[in-house]
């Protein structure tokens, strides 16, 4: 039995299999030494001294193990397991306690790290409850420190060096390895107490994570953030809190991070209550959860907030009902209501609430997203809703899991930040410079730089080529980008000839660039083309981009007048002169003497064609430049081609809810009778270039595109219900 203030001490010392001092615990190591002994802090008595080893289930001791301990694999081998001995200390701690006449008792030991490093973590993979006498205990070290102040810091001290400070005369040799320990830290305790120092504000805890909301208004202390990455997907907060067993979480403080699509990506920003825990979270590095290692990072509280803070009073209202289970429900019909969902879960798992209970996702405009958030007072719930994953409710099947207060923040936060036609940037033409066109055709002259460090320049590429750097060509170097503009770790170089080529791909393949090595391989002009047009290229072969540049500017979409600025370090890899006339005259040009660059000048403020839900293909800043252009402009060049720059007027509809797999030819058979040409659609896809089950439909009339709308909403295309919007 323990109480707040406690008239005894139960002074404990442990160790594993392998790491010892500062880093015990660390490398997951199992326990397979306890040592204790109860000290009466009123008349200053101790009881019987307590030494009982642990059989872990690897009897492999490391090399620093059998040094310091002097323990084998034959002698742990005869010991009783740790729930066993566990069992057993409980029983010796209270038989001591009524020999000293004493009833509450609290644990005292060397430092966090046998409590919080090993015997929760362990316990927990191992499935079997610690008492509550381990979720409070005094760290020795500590009330050393406020004891006697001008000691060394608290995380210099071990027993040796507090045994030093007082001098204590004990030898360690003389004992055991564990009887030297627990008798050293009773001697320091007496010491103390000859101080009149007084055990009263114990570490605790935490039973368990805390849920609830974060605001962005929050100050979140960078000290206190980790982020842990190559999470299974399905783990859930209370998984990943579990993970860091004895450790302190602060409420809330686990926000799993989705990926463009709102699907976890493996990751998650944790947020603990000081930076000692975080500190201690760190050492967790590559422990495993189940057969997956998990690495930690330390992370900011700038991108803790970024996942997890929230503004919206709605969202704050429905999570303001705290220690409540969340499930996220995804896939729901647009149709559904409160009581479809309330009607689909069934009695047997009750909302918190009950209409109070759900949280609909919707875009800006009040439509639905499908998404929902359930609350349920209990685990048993939750349970018996997740039992109805993939369950049908309409025409539709309903994934069901677990989820977080984050994660509903940062689902409410992307849909309702996110605008529901892409906004475009100004009328833009594509100048593609006429000296330096990229080649084509199969002759394998090029090659491609795969894995290049995200902060690496044209600088540092060229000094990866070496001696090579002399046979590329004049502006042959491209970045290539991803859809914010930003280096996506991929370049293509344009060689002089194949068999140069050739040579690079040979002489630099694997070779390091800064902390990461880099691929080359050898590739043609027409697969690099293809490439930073969108497309892929691997093993398989090529594969078409996700999206071709005539079909971003929808007819509807000229209105629009928003542009997207691209960043500083991308708009210092495109050329001026390749984007606007030259200014030279002829003579000038043919007397300047000739030089040889091998990527553009920086240019002045320049604009790209990329926006967040319809991503342009990486292009590479020498082959296709984007500027924005004024109306005059628009219609000069419109003039001098005797073409129109943006499509026909017409009415545009919004196809949602369409199977994966859908073609055009599919969507004409769904609309045949109705004037569309194959160039009339435009398929949606998402940041991974897969189908996003939405297309946007352009018909001749608006009176037509009404009839559509008002004949063919809620019909059938494959198996599933399509949804039809006038745009």
């Amino acid at each position: 039995m323990t109480a707040s203030h406690s008239d005894s001490l139960v002074v404990l010392f442990g160790a594993t299999a392998g790491a010892y001092g500062a880093k015990l615990g660390s490398d997951e190591r199992e326990l397979i030494l306890l040592v204790w002994q109860v000290v009466d802090l009123q008349n200053k008595k101790v009881g019987t001294l307590h030494k009982s080893l642990v059989k872990a289930d690897n009897l492999d001791l490391s090399d620093q193990c059998r040094e310091v301990s002097g323990l084998t694999p034959e002698g742990l081998g005869k010991a009783e397991p740790l729930d066993r001995v566990l069992q057993q200390f409980s029983q010796l701690v209270s038989s001591d306690l009524k020999v000293l006449g004493r009833s509450s008792y609290t644990l005292c030991s060397d430092g966090q790290l046998l409590i919080r490093q090993v015997l929760h973590p362990e316990t927990s993979k191992k499935n079997f409850l610690l008492s509550d006498c381990f979720y409070s205990f005094y760290d020795l070290r500590k009330e050393f420190h406020t004891c006697y102040p001008s000691s060394a810091a608290v995380k210099d001290q071990t027993i040796k060096t507090m045994a030093e400070y007082l001098g204590l005369g004990t030898d360690e040799a003389e004992e055991d390895f564990g009887v030297w320990q627990v008798k050293t830290m009773v001697a320091v305790i007496f010491s103390m107490l000859s101080e009149d120092h007084i055990f009263t504000e114990p570490e605790t805890v935490k039973h368990k994570y805390e849920t609830g909301p974060c605001s962005k208004s929050e100050t979140v202390d960078s000290e206190t953030v980790i982020r842990a990455r190559g999470l299974p997907w399905q783990s859930s907060d209370q998984d990943i809190a579990r993970f860091f067993k004895g450790l302190n979480i602060a409420k809330g403080g686990v926000a799993l991070c989705l990926n463009s699509q709102g699907r976890r990506n493996g990751e998650a920003l944790v947020r603990f209550v000081n930076s000692e825990q975080r500190d201690l979270a760190l050492e967790r590095h590559k422990h495993h959860m189940g057969s997956r290692y998990i690495e930690v990072y330390k992370a900011t509280g700038e991108e803790f907030l970024k996942i997890a803070g929230g503004t919206s009073n709605e969202v704050a209202q429905f999570l303001s009902k705290e220690n409540q289970v969340i499930i996220r429900m995804r896939g729901l019909p647009f149709t559904a209501t409160q009581e479809d969902v309330l009607g689909f879960l069934g009695p047997e798992c009750p909302v918190t609430g009950g209409k109070e209970g759900l949280l609909f996702v919707k875009y800006p405009d009040g439509r639905p997203t499908g998404d929902a958030f359930v609350l349920f007072s209990c685990e048993e719930y939750a349970q018996n809703a997740l039992k109805k994953h993939k369950e049908i409710l309409g025409k539709r099947y309903i994934e069901l899991f677990r989820s977080t207060a984050a994660e509903v923040q940062q689902v409410l936060n992307r849909y309702m930040s996110t605008p529901l036609i892409p906004t475009l940037p100004t009328p833009i033409i594509p100048v593609i410079p006429p000296p330096y066109t990229i080649a084509t055709g199969s002759i394998r002259d090029c090659v491609r730089l795969r894995g290049l460090p995200y902060t690496a320049g044209i600088d540092d590429i060229l000094e990866f080529m070496g001696d090579a750097t002399g046979d590329i060509k004049p502006h042959g170097v491209h970045m290539v980008l991803n859809q914010q503009g930003r280096p996506s770790g991929d370049a293509f170089i344009q060689m002089k000839s194949a068999d140069k080529a050739f040579m690079v791909a040979q002489k630099c393949h694997k070779k390091m660039m800064k902390d990461r090595y880099v691929e080359v391989f050898q590739c043609s002009g027409e697969e690099m083309n293809f490439v930073l047009m969108g497309g892929t290229l691997n093993r398989s072969g090529l594969s078409p981009p996700p999206c071709k540049l005539p079909c971003l500017s929808p007819p509807a979409y000229a209105a629009f007048q928003t542009a997207a600025v691209i960043p500083a370090e991308a708009a210092a890899l495109y050329q001026p002169q390749a984007l606007l006339p030259s200014t030279r005259t002829p003579q000038a040009s043919a007397t300047a003497p000739p030089t040889v660059t091998y990527y553009p000048a920086q240019a002045a403020q320049l604009y790209m064609n990329y926006t967040a839900y319809y991503p342009s293909p990486p292009v590479s800043p020498t082959t296709v430049g984007y500027i924005a252009a004024p109306p005059g402009a628009v219609a000069a060049a419109a003039t001098a081609t005797h073409t129109p720059i943006l499509p026909q007027p017409g009415a545009l509809v919004r196809m949602q809810g369409l199977p994966y797999n859908t073609g055009m030819k599919e969507i004409l058979s769904f609309f045949q009778g109705y004037q569309l040409q194959a160039d009339s659609i435009l398929m949606l896809y998402n940041f991974s270039g897969q189908p996003s089950g939405e297309a946007l439909v352009t018909f001749p009339s608006l009176d037509l595109a009404k009839q559509a709308v008002a004949e063919r909403n809620g019909q059938l295309l494959g198996s599933r219900c399509v949804q039809l919007y006038l745009v």
